[in-house]
């Protein structure tokens, strides 16, 4: 396993982030493909055995289920200054916004929730899961500010915005000298690289980490045509994400799958060492044994700049889906976006 600094920060995590939206109760969340404890745990463990130290779940996974076979299994596998969790947060509710509710105090109820999920008295990494159009992004970066002034958190990352929106907030975060975002998570891989227009450059500039999520698209490039999953027929976010572009995707898979037989390794591996070079650390969920072991053997595939080449040469602009989609439709429609009271920041 390979290690790197996340962004700015002292983080020190391993170049694969297991994902742990597969891990969880699945009669307590929307997704009827995750695995129970017992195969959770095995997961976390060949993970660490391997060397993967950077985990990332959320407590919108199954109820929080995903948090705590998370926090359980990394008490028993680990020492907690060897690994580096992360986890996010939800936007507030209608209901929370009625009863008055504040920003900042959905923050800490949510971040203490989370920790009680884990078994934690602190995250190496609290993220903004996606964009909040009924809260001021000055609450939000207040909240957040309060959660790391008071060790509950030592950083935050955002996930689900566009570079514009994180470019604003870290400039309100600076002038008020609050903590600002050192990382990202967004929607990147060898089929979905419209982060490329303007995230990857402003990332590189500033030096925000990239740990985008979908790194496999769903499993669809870590298997060949005709291979199916039960991730493959159940997932339905997935299925809006591409199923519109399948068979222009379709070239880009059969070239992935040619490369990994002539190189005698798995799509998996072809795949992630491609991401490996834009990325700090793609997080890659798992649900099978062999899923966190074709990750890891990523890390050490080099591709020459041919191969990259040949990989990226049949991409077509995608169009934008699912929580990005409504992102964009928010926030032309939201004119108090950067407002907060009478203040337009």
């Amino acid at each position: 396993m390979k290690y790197t600094k996340l962004g700015t920060s002292d983080l020190k995590v391993s170049r694969i982030c297991m994902g742990c939206m597969g891990f969880g109760d699945a009669t307590n969340g929307q997704h009827t493909w995750t695995i129970d404890e017992e195969h959770s745990r095995e997961i976390i463990k060949r993970g660490l055995e391997l060397g993967v130290n950077f985990f990332d779940t959320a407590i919108a996974y199954q109820s929080g289920t995903s948090e705590q076979y998370l926090g359980r299994a990394l008490r028993d596998f680990a020492k907690r200054d060897e690994v580096v969790v992360a986890t996010k947060f939800l936007p507030r509710t209608n209901e929370e916004i009625e009863a008055g509710i504040s920003g900042q105090e959905h923050i800490r109820r949510m971040l203490d929730k989370s920790l009680q999920n884990l078994g934690m008295d602190h995250v190496d990494l609290y993220i903004y899961h996606m964009w909040d159009h009924q809260t001021p992004i000055y609450d939000i970066l207040e909240g957040l500010n309060n959660a790391v002034k008071a060790g509950k958190t030592r950083y935050i990352g955002i996930s689900n915005c566009f570079a514009w929106q994180l470019a604003k907030a870290n400039a309100i975060a600076e002038r008020e000298g609050f903590a600002k975002f050192v990382s990202v998570q967004s929607h990147y891989n060898l089929i979905f690289r419209e982060e490329e227009r303007e995230m990857a450059p402003f990332c590189r500039e500033e030096n925000i980490a990239m740990t985008p999520y979908s790194a496999l698209a769903g499993g669809r490039l870590s298997k060949h045509p005709g291979e199916t999953s039960k991730r493959l027929r159940e997932d339905d976010y997935a299925r809006l994400k591409y199923n519109g572009t399948a068979n222009q995707d379709a070239l880009i898979l059969q070239r992935v799958a040619e490369l990994a037989d002539r190189c005698g390794v798995s799509m998996t591996e072809i795949s992630l060492a491609w991401l490996l070079t834009k990325v700090t650390a793609p997080v890659v969920g798992a649900t099978k044994l062999h899923h966190i072991e074709g990750a890891a053997k990523a890390t050490d595939l080099e591709l020459t700049s041919e191969e990259c080449a040949y990989l990226e040469e049949l991409y077509v602009p995608h169009s934008l889906v699912g929580v990005m989609a409504q992102n964009t439709a928010s926030a032309a429609k939201d004119s108090h976006v950067w407002s907060t009271g009478s203040q337009k920041i």
